[in-house]
């Protein structure tokens, strides 16, 4: 199995389900006492975070690319970015650097088209709701993807003021699910968790539509890598 490289902290939260998950995925393709060999690069979110505010993304994708960069030479094969917002400037993250990349957008894609689904809500960040490098990857698939009319600011808040620091709301699970169901309203046939810490909040048992939680997903995806 080739090494797995994550470069994580955005938030620590969500990098932490993406540990128990790899592991978890790598028992049950092997067997026994089998876990990931995984190398991870826990940045530091708050830089990041006002990168992203400011609007600083080729700073921020430099900063990454050495974290990148940290990881090859330590020996990973395969890298994956454990945020979706960040996956704006995966280009430039992985420039000069000698591992396979696994985007976030792709294993998504491809699970809601083996289900049949081709409209799909789209929930996150402000930057991967708004900006069009997330959906342009998924309309590339053949994907229709919706975003929220009016919540954007709550939902986007919600993730930066609670979620990244671990605080569940059921008031906060309740936005979420009342968004989930204006995007059903206008045709979405299920929804994708396009933040990696959303998962913290919803999941099929509260929402009115099939969830697919990229950060599940993804994992899922770089075990895959490691063992092809």
């Amino acid at each position: 199995m080739k090494t797995i490289g994550l470069i994580g902290g955005m938030s620590w939260e969500s990098t932490a389900h993406y540990y128990r998950i790899l592991n978890q995925e790598t028992a049950r393709r092997l067997g026994g006492l089998h876990s990931a060999p995984v190398l991870i690069d826990s940045v530091d979110f708050a830089p990041i975070a006002q990168m992203q505010s400011d609007g600083q993304w080729d700073e921020a994708g430099d900063l990454l690319n050495r974290s990148a960069k940290r990881l090859a030479a330590a020996g990973a094969e395969v890298i994956g970015l454990a945020t979706n917002t960040m996956h704006l400037v995966a280009d430039r993250m992985m420039n000069g650097v000698d591992a396979q990349f696994v985007h976030i957008a792709d294993p998504t894609a491809s699970e809601l088209l083996t289900d049949g689904y081709r409209t799909v809500g789209l929930l996150g960040t402000r930057f991967t709701m708004e900006m069009p490098f997330y959906r342009e990857r998924l309309e590339a698939r053949g994907l229709v993807s919706l975003i929220p009319e009016v919540e954007r600011t709550n939902l986007n808040g919600i993730i930066y003021d609670e979620l990244v620091r671990g605080i569940i709301r059921e008031e906060s699970r309740r936005v979420y699910v009342d968004a989930i169901g204006r995007l059903a309203a206008r045709g979405a046939e299920a929804v994708i968790l396009g933040c990696t810490e959303i998962g913290m909040l919803i999941d099929d048992s509260v929402s009115p539509l099939p969830v697919y939680d990229t950060t599940d997903l993804h994992a899922r995806a770089l075990v895959s890598a490691a063992l092809a």
